[in-house]
């Protein structure tokens, strides 16, 4: 299937500037925003579906990954990033080792024309096998350019 297509380079972060997490999801949703993947109105609501998301359990899945995947209302569609951090974020992940690779997926509340709950959980099961991928892993920390970090997602949708 062609997951790899829900993510945009002009959603991505190659080099997150964030120190912590909530700063690196601050940067992540600022970067959907202007890249004008994410309306402006859903601002408030997916900034707080994440902090929501974050407090009940951390989605730092181990192996330098995190996994934030949030329910946001108003959404027609789901909407992708993935951002890297060369230093590490703590983020306490299960493993308690700092993440360096983000995957955000903002989701709606409910199926709709450009929606459907089946297929995306087709979807995240694929995020959670390039996760658990070290070549993945590797490459996608040496990606020059975003264009370059998202070929590398279609690239591992074809293996």
């Amino acid at each position: 299937m062609d997951w790899y297509k829900r993510f945009k380079s002009k959603g991505c972060i190659l080099k997150l500037k964030a120190a912590d997490k909530p700063a690196a999801l601050q940067e992540m949703v600022d970067q959907l925003l202007a890249s004008k993947l994410l309306a402006e109105n859903l601002e408030a609501e997916t900034k707080a579906a994440l902090e929501a998301r974050e407090d009940r359990g951390s989605t730092g899945i181990g192996a330098n990954v995190a996994i934030s995947h949030v329910q946001v209302e108003g959404l027609s569609e789901a909407i992708c990033s993935l951002a890297v951090s060369q230093d590490g974020l703590e983020w306490a992940a299960i493993d308690g080792a700092p993440v360096q690779i983000v995957f955000m997926v903002l989701r709606p509340t409910e199926p709709t024309e450009d929606y459907d709950p089946e297929t995306h959980i087709e979807m995240m099961r694929w995020v959670a096998r390039l996760a658990r991928d070290s070549d993945f892993r590797g490459f996608a920390l040496q990606a020059k350019t975003k264009t370059e970090l998202v070929g590398l997602l279609k690239e591992m949708a074809l293996v």
